[in-house]
């Protein structure tokens, strides 16, 4: 774990097991609970012998999912794409060429794709055993993922181990959770040569009564909020994005595209992954810290042999 100052710009490697000794008990952290699900899914046409994906986005409403469809021309509008236990229909096929497909099954969908589908790696991991695939289930997952309906892994949190967690009690340093489902758009580029442009995919997120009137007495006892992750960070700053904090339950969607020139008006430290360039995750960093302290530090980083991306190591922005 690379530790950055990011007024001096000073930093250390240290192992990620020293977060709650580097950290101390006037800090605390936010997480997000969300779970992936198994959200790749194999399907064919009716009498046919073909493979084509559906890479599941999220639910629009019962039995209707967004999703994205390999390759696209086997699944024009009316299309029935049928799965081992189940049958969906193309019902629209949008400009961006995802699809809504409306499956014929309405209860227990979630419990049937678990049994069908696969892990939705980032499609930079190739997996060529059927062994390794089956492992991804457990590895790419946090040990507090609660509800299921993300098609990523919140993975700055896949660091953390009920030994750490016990470390960070023993510290005083205590946590809170959020949820937040990641969609496919956290692996889309910034294309857009004005990155005002660029548009970030809705998304669904909670916050409940508890978390939210714990942050906000935390933050009013001058506790310093460490956001483990970028998307447990795009919902903070959303629901602060007027300058106030909720003071209660808060669900929705968000689309918060952060980058350089944002006011950040919740965090006061960030745990992340090094990210990939031109990503909207890369520059939600050096928005909270700095564009050339960043390249710079990953730089060091590329020196130093870390390891980047979904299962690399990670970065602590103070």
């Amino acid at each position: 774990m690379m530790v950055v100052w990011r007024r001096t710009g000073r930093r250390e490697h240290r192992h990620f097991g020293d977060l709650p000794d580097i950290l101390g008990p006037d800090c605390f952290l936010v997480l997000n609970n969300t779970r992936v699900f198994a959200a790749r899914l194999r399907a064919h046409r009716p009498g046919r012998e073909e493979q084509i994906e559906i890479l599941l986005a999220r639910e629009m409403e019962p039995a209707l999912w967004l999703a994205l469809v390999k390759p696209g021309r086997k699944a024009p509008l009316g299309q029935i794409l049928d799965m081992e236990h189940l049958r969906a229909q193309v019902v629209e096929v949008h400009e961006s060429g995802s699809r809504a497909l409306r499956f014929d099954q309405r209860d227990n969908l979630m419990s049937e794709f678990e049994k069908i589908g696969e892990t939705p790696l980032p499609p930079y991991i190739h997996r060529r055993r059927k062994e390794d695939l089956a492992g991804d289930r457990t590895r790419y997952q946090t040990i507090y993922a609660g509800t299921p309906g993300s098609v990523a892994a919140p993975t700055a949190g896949l660091h953390f181990t009920e030994r750490v967690f016990q470390h960070l009690e023993d510290r005083g340093i205590e946590r809170c959770e959020i949820l937040l489902h990641v969609g496919y758009g956290t692996f889309q580029p910034v294309r857009c040569s004005q990155i005002e442009n660029h548009r970030m995919e809705s998304e669904y997120f909670e916050m409940s009564d508890k978390a939210a009137a714990f942050i906000a007495k935390a933050k009013l006892g001058g506790s310093r909020l460490i956001a483990v992750g970028t998307t447990t960070t795009r919902v903070l700053e959303y629901l602060a994005s007027n300058g106030r904090f909720p003071e209660g339950e808060s669900r929705g969607w968000c689309d918060l595209f952060i980058y350089p020139g944002f006011q950040f008006h919740m965090l006061d430290g960030l745990l992340t992954n090094f990210h990939l360039p031109r990503s909207s995750l890369f520059m939600l960093v050096c928005a909270f810290s700095d564009k050339e302290l960043m390249l710079d530090c990953y730089k060091e980083a590329i020196a130093e042999g870390y390891r980047f991306f979904s299962y690399g190591d990670c970065m602590l922005l103070l």
